[in-house]
């Protein structure tokens, strides 16, 4: 349980970290639009080039997203897994009882 928290932990401050760095890519393209006046079809192009680096960003967001599905999945089979070996043991000391 501990392991599984301190991997999700992990996750979240990478999804931190990513937001951050769209937050500096919008201060990049603030910068870029001040300057478009003096260049404008050089400075389009790299503005299209930023668009889709904040795509792969969000792409890896997703995949974070279902990794932390996966182990949550994972600890609900243990607990399933426990249940069912206390049941088994409650029905042998029920059974040795009544024997």
């Amino acid at each position: 349980m501990q392991q599984q928290q301190q991997q999700q932990q992990q996750q979240q401050q990478q999804q931190q970290q990513q937001q951050q760095q769209q937050q500096q890519q919008q201060q990049q393209q603030l910068h870029q639009e001040q300057q478009q006046k003096h260049h404008r079809r050089h400075q389009q192009h790299q503005h299209q080039q930023q668009q889709q680096h904040q795509q792969q960003q969000q792409h890896q967001q997703q995949q974070q997203h279902q990794h932390q599905q996966q182990q949550q999945q994972h600890q609900q089979q243990q607990q399933q897994q426990q249940q069912l070996t206390a049941r088994a043991s409650l029905l042998v000391v029920s059974l040795t009882i009544a024997a």
